[in-house]
């Protein structure tokens, strides 16, 4: 898994910009959301009563990391009825798995890169 790996879920280069391009910044902060991820993850479902949380919880990571695709699930989830939660959170859950997706083929470039010195 490499940067070729990317869809485009994650622009980086808004992550990028807001470090300064410090490795071990844009590291520390992808390894957090990862962890985040993990726990909002199981939150993501209509019969969970914090969905809502979540949701703007993702909303505001997500924004931070540059996953600006995941960030506009999040608030169509966090926004809308009761009734259509289920669809929306399904897109949510969905867009989670492709940004991490992203986050781990990024984070593994940058392992590869500090191999290299």
């Amino acid at each position: 898994m490499a940067r070729r790996d990317l869809s485009g879920a994650v622009e980086f280069s808004r992550l990028e910009d807001f470090t300064l391009n410090d490795a071990l910044v844009i590291e520390e902060v992808l390894n957090l959301f990862q962890q985040q991820a993990q726990l909002w993850a199981p939150l993501l479902e209509a019969s969970h009563e914090g969905w809502r949380d979540a949701a703007h919880t993702i909303k505001g990571a997500a924004s931070g990391i540059g996953a600006m695709k995941l960030s506009e699930l999040a608030h169509a989830a966090e926004h809308g009825d009761v009734e259509g939660a289920p669809t929306r959170l399904e897109r949510l859950k969905t867009g989670l798995d492709e940004a991490l997706m992203d986050v781990a083929a990024y984070l593994h470039e940058l392992q590869l890169k500090s191999l290299k010195g």
